[in-house]
């Protein structure tokens, strides 16, 4: 005397299979979606008082540096140099933030 169809229990059948395709195919699209924004989004970083200025677009790409006049000294490139740098940091840092808050998280991935 078998009570189990299709060897599964009747608790795998497949409806619950077809739910479960529709939920990772759901899940698959709104992570493409959240990418996308991300991706279209620009972030701002403004350091040394508003002297260095950059613009970067969500998928990391710089889109605009504005370095004001009063910064650039011939006898100190190092500092226009670190203002650059921390700046695209400070971009990068927000991109990545916004990407933990908005992009769905996959276990494994």
């Amino acid at each position: 005397m078998n009570n189990f169809r299709g060897g599964f229990g009747g608790g795998f059948g497949g409806a619950n299979l077809q739910n479960l395709m529709r939920q990772a195919q759901k899940m698959q699209e709104d992570m493409q979606r959240a990418k996308e924004e991300l991706e279209n989004s620009e972030f701002t970083a403004s350091v040394g008082g508003g002297m260095v200025t950059v613009v970067m677009t969500g998928d990391r790409k710089v889109k605009d540096l504005t370095i004001k006049p009063q910064v650039v000294d011939a006898d100190d490139i190092e500092t226009l140099q670190d203002l650059i740098v921390a700046g695209v940091n400070d971009a990068l840092a927000q991109i990545e933030e916004r990407e933990k808050e908005t992009v769905p998280q996959v276990p494994g991935m």
